[in-house]
């Protein structure tokens, strides 16, 4: 378990916790039935296509809008959104969410190494412990760390990944969304009958000759062929009334690369071996004016986590982690114009790190409960009210005993004055028990025809620290629970343009303003959190897909994609302005990914596809002080998928397949070439 992680300043950890006085008032906001909900969309529960959800008939409220909370949110968001469909989930063959997020998606992700390894993804800046985490719409980020390990969750359970940009999300109206919102939905509703599928994969780094850490010449480990396997089972039966599925997945990942080190000789990497696994159920069952939504899943990992990057020292890391989610979605609740849904979910998380000399162990347990309703009185009108509850136990070495509340209650209006036309108000108080502080926004979203759309956003944005920053006490750490919670201010406007299915393009261009960002130094000899920065984020994204319009030879109509990423951040605060021009680590100012795939059908009408994805990252700094940069470097992906007939499915994968060498995260080198067989197979 590693200290000095942050993105946003590394050397810092999150944290959270203060004594909470409100949990009989937002229980009765739970409990009682105030009539202010949303429909639910059957589209949910049932096939979905990966298109946004947010077609409402022109932004209209009324009974022509299907409405759902959990799964999809409100009907409409007026920021912007991404979806990867459970189509891309299965053509990526992705070892984990992270790096299908950066595949999909072109998100930023630091990384200490492949599978197993601490991965952090980047939404406009902000890192994992300042992005809400959800999973089938229940919040999962600890409390502890502010962190979502995204192991624990199998990658072959997904559905589909919704990912919002921005702070202040009135799509799910959760707490801490500094810089957007992850939902991983794994529920749905399956197909009538019984249906298996199964996964197998081996993957191999390149051997070859490396000098020793000790000395001498290593001889290539022709073991590293065989470096890392994953299987993948599941099942799923679905009826009229009621459904369910369960997985189970396994991973062995030796972790064993050549990379050239600092002084330019050639290692191999070791002391990183991974070896974990789990199992995931869920269930549905409808009723006249309901659904009742079960899941669950459990994890286990054993880890070799290395003392630093370019070292064969390890120190041993047990992680567990246990979710239950129940869900109750009325479509109908009390009258045709309402309706509401309920969650109650439990988090349970152990951390067993052993360095040798000082081991240490965390217990977390969290119950959140999560309401949301919503009134369509007119036409044009839409009201949600709802709110969210956590009660936090954690029993830590180095945290203490210690037990929190974390909550909000958020009120909304949506308005369309005009068909097209979408004005969304809102105001959520968050609370740690002791404050209640507001926090606003105002959208505008437009329709113009049905290919130009354009989206606007202000709001403010708001995260209490976490457990560690308040409590963590260690030779050499200690934490401050005199802490501010970090606040901040931010606009954005998205424009959308579509033509069809041959071309979309949509641009974004955003600005965030931070302050009492909590960061991690040791002026005194220790290091401990302090709110001594602000930080400024201005940024324009830019996505485009093109479909040509024919079908050269054997292949399927090409599509092209590209994005290109540019950000500026500054650092500020302790003397240092806009004109220091001191940037916050890892975050380059340009980033550009392209992509070109070409799909096929054999003779027996079999499809088949080949994607080549190259994705460039410009320099970064590794410190505050801006004295250690990362260099540059791009990245060359290469992922083959073949149907042989109904049931099966070959695939392979050559990832860094021009063996860059690189750095994610300073001093921990990234893998050079690796490849990646395996088989899929569908039984219906």
């Amino acid at each position: 378990m590693r200290k000095a992680r942050s993105l946003l300043f590394p050397n810092k950890r999150y944290h959270c916790f203060l004594n909470g006085r409100l949990l009989f008032a937002l229980t009765l906001v739970f409990l009682a039935p105030f009539s202010l909900p949303l429909r639910a969309q059957d589209a949910a529960y049932g096939e979905y296509d990966g298109r946004v959800e947010d077609e409402g008939d022109d932004y209209a409220g009324g009974d022509d809008v299907d409405r759902e909370i959990m799964f999809v949110g409100t009907v409409e968001t007026t920021q912007q959104m991404e979806v990867i469909s459970r189509e891309q989930i299965e053509k990526a063959h992705a070892p984990d969410i992270p790096e299908l997020m950066r595949q999909t998606l072109g998100l930023g992700v630091t990384r200490y190494g492949p599978y197993g390894n601490t991965a952090d993804i980047n939404i406009r800046g902000f890192d994992t412990e300042r992005l809400a985490v959800l999973v089938d719409g229940m919040p999962v980020n600890s409390t502890r760390s502010g962190e979502f390990d995204f192991n624990t969750v199998d990658i072959d359970s997904i559905e589909r990944i919704e990912v919002i940009y921005g702070g202040s999300d009135t799509k799910y109206n959760v707490s801490g969304a500094l810089g957007g919102v992850i939902n991983i939905v794994t529920a749905k509703k399956q197909d009538p009958g019984w249906a298996f599928s199964g996964s197998v994969s081996n993957t191999s780094a390149l051997p070859g000759r490396y000098n020793e850490q000790y000395g001498g010449a290593g001889n290539p480990q022709w073991q590293d062929l065989a470096g890392a396997q994953r299987l993948s089972v599941s099942g799923a039966y679905g009826a009229q009334n009621y459904s369910f599925r369960a997985n189970l997945f396994g991973n062995r990942a030796g972790n064993h690369f050549l990379y050239k080190d600092d002084y330019g000789y050639a290692r191999r990497k070791e002391g990183n071996e991974i070896g974990d696994g789990g199992a995931s159920a869920s269930f549905l069952r409808e009723f006249d004016l309901s659904k009742l939504i079960l899941s669950a899943d459990i994890y286990y990992g054993d880890k070799h986590i290395p003392a630093s990057g370019y070292t064969v020292e390890y120190e041993k890391q047990t992680d567990f982690s246990t979710r239950q989610n129940i869900i109750l979605d009325m479509p109908r609740a009390f009258h045709d114009n309402l309706s509401m849904e309920l969650g109650v979910g439990h988090n349970w998380g152990i951390l067993n790190y052993d360095p040798g000399l000082n081991p240490s162990r965390h217990d977390e347990h969290d119950i959140t409960f999560v309401n949301r309703w919503g009134w369509y009185p007119a036409e044009m009108i839409t009201l949600r009210l709802g709110g969210d509850y956590r009660f936090i136990h954690l029993d830590s070495t180095n945290d203490g005993v210690r037990d929190g509340h974390r909550g909000g209650l958020y009120f909304s209006a949506e308005y369309t004055p005009v068909e097209g036309f979408l004005v969304v108000v809102s105001v959520k108080g968050v609370t740690d028990g002791k404050d209640l502080i507001p926090v606003p926004k105002l959208g505008f979203a437009w329709r113009i025809n049905d290919n130009f759309s354009l989206k606007n956003n202000y709001f403010r944005s708001f995260k209490f620290p976490d457990f560690d920053d308040l409590y963590w006490t260690q030779a050499g750490f200690m934490g401050n629970p005199d802490l501010k919670s970090e606040d901040g201010w931010g606009a954005d406007i998205q424009a959308e343009l579509t033509a069809g299915d041959l071309f979309a393009f949509d641009s974004s261009v955003y600005w965030e303003w931070t302050r009492d960002s909590i960061h991690w130094s040791n002026a005194s000899g220790v290091w401990r959190p302090e709110n001594i920065s602000r930080g400024a984020f201005l940024g324009w994204d830019n996505r485009a897909k093109l479909t040509l319009p024919f079908s050269p030879g054997p292949l399927e109509r090409p599509v092209l994609s590209a994005l290109w990423q540019f950000q500026l951040s500054w650092l500020l605060g302790n003397g240092l302005g806009f004109g220091d021009n001191r940037r916050i680590p890892y975050m380059p100012m340009h980033t550009l990914t392209a992509s070109l795939e070409l799909p096929w059908k054999t003779a027996k009408d079999l499809p088949g596809s080949v994607t080549a994805s190259g994705r460039f990252e410009g320099s970064r700094y590794a410190d505050t002080g801006n004295a250690i940069m990362l260099d540059p470097h791009f990245v060359l992906d290469i992922i083959f998928n073949q149907k042989l007939n109904e049931t099966v499915t070959v695939f392979g994968t050559v990832r860094n397949a021009l063996n860059a060498q690189y750095v994610s995260f300073a001093d921990y080198p990234m893998p050079g070439v690796t490849l990646t067989l395996g088989a899929r197979v569908d039984i219906r």
